[in-house]
């Protein structure tokens, strides 16, 4: 005997419930007093808070997630004390060091990235900045190698001055990455070799030069909540047009070893935060996203990310390719490509 189907109960799954679509037009990011109670969303507050940053994700930025890859092309040695990195002369840590990677190498990794489905590539080297003409001519020379393969070329290289900048730009750089790292009022916990101030002075003069700029930092390092909103509200005064996420990963020998991870949902409360104070720009997660989400990973996307580093990272294995693709398919979303 066939069963009666139930009756749907009045407004339980009313058009409202579905008709979530933002008018770009009309679009208010929230105030400074008003993040510092969304970082503080807890149950169904929460659930309203990620269902809001998807919707504004697509309303500004599509459904499709972009891609890039990274290559850490001079490891170790580093002369800088940031308290989280591995790579750190003043860590006790365990990891390869060697000097910058020819050209050669570094076009043969961006051929791989290529081949896993990335759309940019980022040479990524530890220390201060580029350590004379020999250091650049090589970098100069991938990223003009990095373009003829058809991705978009990308450099993280430190503290550099307008000079060198400029000379990037000429090759065809297309994105300079140099994080902020963490708020201001939280920087000097963090790292005492250089100051919040140069770091900014890096993205302005990036800026100026006429490239791009991904700028972005590393949240749970030890930041409250009220620093993690400073940190945001930075961002957004700045002249960028990327921002990377990443988690903290703590490494052995680092100063930050035996730091607490962030929980799932504090992860997606600030990716949330992040999407609604800066809707156009795009919101990139990488480092420490498999370890700090754990099986909440794939709410990123629900929670308003539109980008993703797929492959290893700098010190760090990250996932498999393949599995990334899936797991963008099983959302519905699609990846971009170059004129996305």
């Amino acid at each position: 005997m066939a069963m009666k189907p139930k009756k749907r109960i009045p407004g339980m799954f009313s058009d409202k419930i579905f008709n979530h679509k933002i008018d770009k037009n009309l679009y208010t990011a929230p105030t400074l007093e008003e993040a510092g109670r969304l970082i503080r969303a807890e149950g169904l507050d929460a659930q309203a808070l990620f269902l809001l940053a998807s919707a504004v994700r697509e309303a500004f930025r599509g459904n499709t997630v972009h891609l890039c890859a990274i290559l850490n092309a001079k490891s170790g040695r580093c002369s800088e004390d940031c308290a989280f990195c591995s790579q750190s002369a003043w860590a006790k840590s365990e990891v390869d060091c060697y000097p910058l990677m020819s050209s050669a190498e570094i076009l043969s990794a961006a051929r791989k990235a290529a081949d896993a489905g990335a759309m940019r590539f980022s040479i990524v080297t530890s220390g201060r900045g580029i350590s004379g003409e020999r250091e650049l001519e090589t970098v100069l020379e991938a990223v003009e190698g990095i373009h003829s393969l058809g991705l978009l070329p990308c450099a993280s290289l430190g503290m550099l001055d307008e000079w060198q900048i400029k000379r990037l730009a000429e090759a065809g750089l297309e994105r300079l990455h140099h994080n902020i790292e963490t708020a201001e009022s939280h920087y000097p916990a963090i790292c005492s070799t250089h100051s919040y101030a140069q770091r900014i002075e890096t993205v302005i003069a990036a800026h100026a030069a006429g490239v791009k700029v991904c700028c972005g930092g590393i949240f749970g390092l030890g930041e409250n909540l009220d620093q993690r909103v400073e940190m945001i509200y930075a961002l957004k005064e700045l002249p960028v047009d990327s921002i990377p996420v990443n988690f903290i990963n703590p490494r052995p020998g680092t100063r930050l070893a035996d730091i607490a991870l962030p929980s799932p949902l504090d992860c997606l409360k600030v990716v949330a935060l992040l999407r609604l104070v800066m809707p156009e720009r795009r919101i990139l997660i990488a480092g420490g996203r498999e370890n700090c989400l754990r099986d909440l990973h794939p709410l990123l996307f629900m929670a308003g990310a539109d980008g993703l580093m797929i492959g290893d990272y700098l010190t760090t294995a990250g996932r498999r390719p393949a599995d990334d693709l899936r797991m963008l398919a099983d959302l519905g979303l699609e990846v971009a490509g170059r004129n996305d």
